[in-house]
C-alpha cells in the first residue's frame, strides 16, 4: 500500500532522520530550557526593586537576548558556522545544529521567563524576604514552584519552535527530517519523499504540545 501511494519513500532513511530530528530536538530544548531558565531569572532578579537589581547587568542581559532572539534563525546559522567548526570539529550532521539551536532559541525562551516571573504576586517575594529567606531559597520556593506552569508552556512553545529550526537547519546538511525534505525530497522532484518528512514533523509537534499541556495542567494549583 505505502509503496503505491509513497514508492520513493526509503522508510529506513525517513526512520534515521525522525530519530536524528527528535535527537536535535531534545538536546536543543533541554539546554535552551537550562540557559533560558538562567537568563531569564537574571533578567528578572537584576531588575529595579529586586534583590539583585543592577541597571548595567539588566541591560546587558536584556541586550544579548534581544539581539540573538531577532536574528532570523537561518542567518544565525550562517553566523555560527565559524563557532561551531571550532566547538564541534564540522559543520555537518545532527551536533553541528546544537549551537545554533540553542543561542537561538535561548533568548527567546529566556523573555518567557521573565514573564511568567512578572506574574508572580510581588507580596510573596517580599514576605520571604522579610522572613530572611536567601535570593536560593527565594529562587528554589518561591519563583520556581509558582511560576512552573507558565514556565513549561513557554518551554513547549519554545520546543515546537526548535522543531522548525531543526527543518531549517537541514538546508545545511545538519541532518533530520529537514535535510531528508530538501535533499532527497525537493531537490530531486519527490513530492512523496517531503509531504511524508512534512507528516512526520507535524506529528512530532502535535505529541510535544500534548506533553506538554498535559504537564502544565497538572503543575497547576489554580
Amino acid at each position: 500500500m505505502f509503496e503505491t501511494f509513497l514508492p520513493n519513500v526509503d522508510w529506513a532513511d525517513m526512520w534515521e532522520a525522525t530519530v536524528e530530528t527528535l535527537y536535535m530536538t531534545a538536546m536543543a530544548t533541554f539546554f535552551t530550557f537550562v540557559f533560558g531558565l538562567l537568563l531569564g531569572i537574571l533578567l528578572f532578579l537584576t531588575s529595579p526593586h529586586q534583590v539583585w537589581a543592577n541597571n548595567i547587568v539588566n541591560w546587558l542581559t536584556g541586550a544579548f537576548v534581544n539581539i540573538f532572539r531577532s536574528i532570523p534563525f537561518i542567518i544565525l546559522i550562517i553566523l555560527l558556522i565559524p563557532f561551531t567548526q571550532i566547538l564541534i570539529g564540522t559543520i555537518r550532521g545532527p551536533n553541528a545544529a546544537l549551537p545554533a539551536l540553542i543561542i537561538g532559541a535561548a533568548p527567546f525562551y529566556a523573555r518567557m521567563v521573565l514573564i511568567a516571573l512578572r506574574e508572580i504576586d510581588r507580596g510573596v517575594i517580599e514576605a520571604s524576604r522579610s522572613m530572611g529567606a536567601t535570593t536560593g531559597t527565594i529562587i528554589r520556593k518561591v519563583l520556581l514552584p509558582e511560576s512552573m506552569p507558565a514556565l513549561v508552556s513557554g518551554i513547549t512553545v519554545t520546543a515546537i519552535a526548535l522543531v522548525g529550526y531543526t527543518a531549517m537547519a537541514g538546508v545545511i546538511g545538519a541532518g533530520g527530517l529537514g535535510t531528508l525534505a530538501f535533499l532527497d525530497g525537493f531537490q530531486r522532484s519527490r513530492e512523496d519523499v517531503t509531504l511524508t518528512a512534512t507528516v512526520l514533523i507535524l506529528i512530532i509537534v502535535f505529541i510535544i504540545q500534548y506533553i506538554g499541556d498535559f504537564t502544565a495542567s497538572r503543575l497547576d494549583k489554580r
